[in-house]
Order: structure tokens, then C-alpha cells, then sequence
């Protein structure tokens, strides 16, 4: 246990535990009620990340867990297999950074299939965007200004 707590408030993994706290301090604020999943998503576009199409709290809230079990679960690693020295100090302080980026591309594979769950999400891949009619206008315009100006006298 206390190997487990060392590994969770250690530095730099310290910061993934005191991200997951909020994390799970905010899913506590849904479940009484006091806010709701989507209340991030006008904040946030998820999609050029790769994890649009889901409530920008599930995706963030899965990329921190996933972030926070690899960080840990490879201190503690390192703690039960490596022997203790110089280069274990080093891999323990880099460990966490390096699984960031692994995380990333986890949580992009975890929630691709949460797409389903959710169907109200706008960036939904695969989806065809409805044609926006101001679009439409403007290019119409465009082309009656065009027009207009090659024909003046």
C-alpha cells in the first residue's frame, strides 16, 4: 500500500492523481445533478484530436484515467522489477511524461465506439454535414458579382 501511495503522489505522477481527482470530483457534480456531461462542449472541439463525436468531459475524463493507470501501473512497475539507482529515478520521472502521448491513442480507440451512445454529438466522423444555406448564398453571390463584372460596357 504504501509502495501504491508513493507511486500515485510522487512527483511527477502527482499531477495525473490531482487531474483524476478532479475528474472524478466533476462526475460526482453530474451524478447529483449540479451539472451535466456536455457542459464542455461548447468549449472544446475534440474532433482535429481525434476524440470528437463524444461530450468533450467523456473523452477527457477517459484520456485522464488512461493517463493516470499508465503513469502509476508503470511506476510501480518500475518499483517491484527495477533495482533502485540512478536510472530508475530517471525512468520514474519519465515514465509518466512518455505515457501521455500512449494514452492519447488509447482514449482515441476507446472512444470511437462511444460514438453510438451518443448521436447528438456534432462532430460525429463519418457523418455528412447538412449543407449550411449561408454558404450557398455567399457563393451565389460571388458568382452574380463575377458575372456582373466581366459583362459591364
Amino acid at each position: 500500500m504504501r509502495t501504491f501511495l508513493s507511486a500515485a503522489t510522487g512527483p511527477p505522477t502527482i499531477l495525473l492523481t490531482t487531474a483524476l481527482v478532479v475528474v472524478l470530483c466533476f462526475w460526482l457534480l453530474v451524478a447529483a445533478g449540479f451539472t451535466s456531461p456536455g457542459s464542455f462542449d461548447a468549449d472544446a472541439n475534440l474532433r482535429a484530436w481525434g476524440m470528437g463525436g463524444v461530450p468533450v468531459a467523456v473523452a477527457v475524463s477517459t484520456l485522464t484515467a488512461v493517463a493516470w493507470f499508465l503513469g502509476v501501473g508503470g511506476v510501480l512497475l518500475l518499483a517491484a522489477c527495477a533495482p533502485p539507482g540512478p536510472a530508475t529515478g530517471l525512468l520514474r520521472m519519465v515514465w509518466p511524461v512518455a505515457a501521455l502521448p500512449v494514452a492519447w491513442r488509447l482514449t482515441r480507440l476507446f472512444v470511437r465506439p462511444l460514438h453510438r451512445l451518443f448521436p447528438d454529438e456534432p462532430d460525429r466522423p463519418g457523418r455528412d454535414r447538412a449543407p449550411d444555406p449561408a454558404d450557398h448564398a455567399d457563393h451565389a453571390d460571388h458568382a452574380d458579382h463575377a458575372d456582373h463584372a466581366g459583362h459591364a460596357t
